[in-house]
């Protein structure tokens, strides 16, 4: 399975090795800047220039949850190894982990001076690992 995004704002979900489009979600305002499958392969969560954080239902295929808080554009999103919380990285210099139960942010980590672009659980525990342009790493504990 593979995930692309367009310049239509929307999202295509393609099967391997057929080439044949399982699923298309519409949704975001702005470009896509990443997605991840949720760890049960149930879900997807896609991050934009819109500032949100939307998770997809394949199920439901569908948007069941848009994820609003950031100031900026959403470079990069990820689950925990759970499936009950996604960890986002913004433009506005913060990251932040949302609890998607009880849909809202759980936490935002501030202290990197330039745009996070990337963020990371580690498998199985609390870590979080950002990667911003200010040139540092960060490891946060989510708890």
């Amino acid at each position: 399975i593979v995930v692309t995004g367009s310049d239509d704002y929307l999202w295509k979900m393609w099967a391997l090795p057929d080439g044949n489009i399982i699923m298309t979600g519409e949704g975001h305002t702005a470009w896509l800047s990443g997605c991840c499958f949720h760890p049960s392969g149930t879900q997807l969560v896609t991050s934009s220039g819109d500032t949100t954080v939307q998770i997809w239902g394949f199920s439901k295929r569908g948007c069941i949850l848009t994820l609003e808080g950031h100031a900026h554009t959403v470079w990069d999103s990820s689950w925990h190894s759970c499936g009950d919380f996604v960890a986002s990285a913004s433009m506005d210099n913060t990251s932040k982990i949302w609890d998607v139960n009880i849909e809202r942010c759980r936490y935002t980590m501030c202290g990197h001076k330039d745009s996070v672009n990337s963020i990371e659980f580690l498998p199985f525990s609390n870590t979080v690992l950002t990667s911003s342009a200010d040139k540092t790493l960060s490891l946060w504990d989510a708890r």
